[in-house]
């Protein structure tokens, strides 16, 4: 089991030798920079404001490690995709993410999050294919789902896998971070993939 009560902000990397190297799994969020990534890991820990949940998308812009009950590592990726930033930072964005996913052993687990309302876009796309190159275990959180109705769940969810190109394998779980639904299957798949990290 893992106690999600015992987080602890350990740092912020910006660059390579920021990494931990502690050999703890690590379990990486990626998304665009107004999908509700933050509100999506606060949602898993049960904190309002433990990952920072900013007004203007484009606020995590260094890779944010929390350490969850000395077991493993939540990994908050810089949120992509974001016009207002400079080319000069997209780049320096781009760079820490090429280091991170080519890092030795750092990725245990990868979750990439999507809105679920409209289909996902080409840095979308990027974002999965830089997943999938890992071989690393890898799903999908479809959030907001509270925003559509029931009848275009189904579609919605065809649409994100289609679009991604995403193997049968990878799970899409639709998700809201403001009500909770898909809570418990995301955890039940860090925990089986942490469990099995031993």
């Amino acid at each position: 089991m893992l106690n999600l009560h015992l987080v602890e902000f350990v740092r912020s990397a910006v660059k390579t030798a920021d990494f931990p190297n502690d050999n703890l799994p690590q379990i990486a969020f990626a998304g665009k920079s107004n999908v509700g990534k933050s509100s999506t890991i606060n949602r898993l820990l049960n904190r309002k404001n433990f990952a920072r949940v900013g007004n203007a998308p484009g606020k995590t812009i260094h890779i944010n490690f929390f350490e969850i009950d000395k077991k493993a590592y939540f990994v908050d990726l810089p949120g992509y995709g974001y016009a207002k930033v400079s080319k000069k930072e997209r780049d320096r964005w781009g760079k820490l993410m090429d280091e991170y996913f080519a890092s030795d052993d750092t990725l245990t687990m990868g979750f990439q999050i999507v809105d679920i309302r409209h289909k996902p876009t080409a840095d979308d796309v990027t974002m999965t294919n830089w997943f999938l190159q890992t071989g690393v275990p890898f799903a999908i959180i479809a959030n907001k789902l509270d925003k559509i109705k029931k009848s275009q769940l189904e579609g919605s969810l065809q649409t994100i896998r289609t679009t991604l190109h995403l193997p049968e394998n990878v799970p899409v779980i639709p998700f809201s971070a403001e009500k909770g639904n898909g809570k418990d299957e995301v955890l039940a798949l860090i925990l089986e993939h942490i469990h099995e990290e031993k």
